[in-house]
């Protein structure tokens, strides 16, 4: 067999470059794709409580239940994906770092305080009818979930935010910082659909049409976790995507901590 001339090797890179072009999508529309996909999350989950779980209250009843999915979707899933993929955007990949800093770690604390307003409303719901707590998988999930989050801002705060964390510190927990990140949305993601699928086994069953025979309600909750899912996924591999990573930088501003006394 002959073996191949210059132009016929040459080919093999340029098709696979060719190929590797064709799945290259740019960030900022892909952006907004997973915007669109997180606010229809929101919509869904809340049109889910208004519309077959009774609506919203603050009474201690079933609709005060309802806050729960609703927040903790927005929060723990939504807003906080939205943290994660803030050093994704170009335009934090050159100027001042500081401020991207402050809407990553505002975005992330937004989430937190809407999660825990969430395990509030369904604490108060079960305290209320005399329910158990922490008693399912769901909830140990949930609640291990919250208590990383809280350790991953908490620590992020004080290594990238404060001023006595050095530079070596920073660079050295980077990465695992990254890592959790990652780890939180996917356990996040795991425990609403998770509670989705236990609200329905609790709810469609005495006189409602059971889960089993698929009425409306469990084909539009079904779906929800399903675009949950995939919203959480997507977050995960744009995070992953090496052409979306912000370059390193040497810039003092990459390294000035929030309350530091350099002006």
């Amino acid at each position: 067999m002959a073996a191949p001339n210059d132009e016929e090797g040459a080919e093999g890179p340029r098709c696979q470059h060719r190929s590797t072009a064709m799945l290259d999508v740019p960030f900022l529309p892909f952006c907004a794709f997973l915007g669109t996909l997180g606010l229809l999350c929101v919509a869904m989950v809340g049109t889910w409580c208004q519309h077959w779980r009774g609506g919203f209250s603050l009474d201690g009843s079933s609709r005060t239940f309802n806050w729960h999915p609703v927040l903790m979707v927005t929060g723990l899933v939504v807003l906080y994906g939205a943290a994660a993929l803030v050093y994704r955007i170009p335009n934090t990949w050159s100027g001042p770092k500081l401020p991207w800093k402050v809407l990553h770690g505002s975005l992330a604390l937004g989430a937190f305080i809407l999660t825990v307003l969430g395990l509030a409303a369904v604490f108060c719901f079960h305290n209320s009818q005399g329910t158990p707590n922490m008693y399912s998988l769901h909830s140990w999930m949930g609640l291990g979930t919250v208590l990383l989050f809280s350790c991953q801002w908490a620590a992020g705060f004080g290594a990238f935010l404060l001023p006595w964390a050095p530079t070596w510190l920073r660079a050295l927990y980077k990465p695992i910082h990254v890592f959790f990140g990652s780890t939180i949305l996917m356990l996040s993601v795991a425990s609403c659909v998770s509670g989705i699928n236990e609200k329905l086994f609790f709810s469609l069953k005495n006189g409602t049409t059971a889960y089993k025979l698929l009425p409306a309600e469990a084909v539009f909750a079904n779906t929800l976790g399903l675009l949950i899912l995939i919203f959480g996924v997507l977050v995960v591999a744009a995070l992953a995507r090496p052409s979306w990573k912000r370059p390193d930088s040497n810039s003092p501003d990459s390294r000035q901590p929030l309350l530091s006394g350099e002006r």
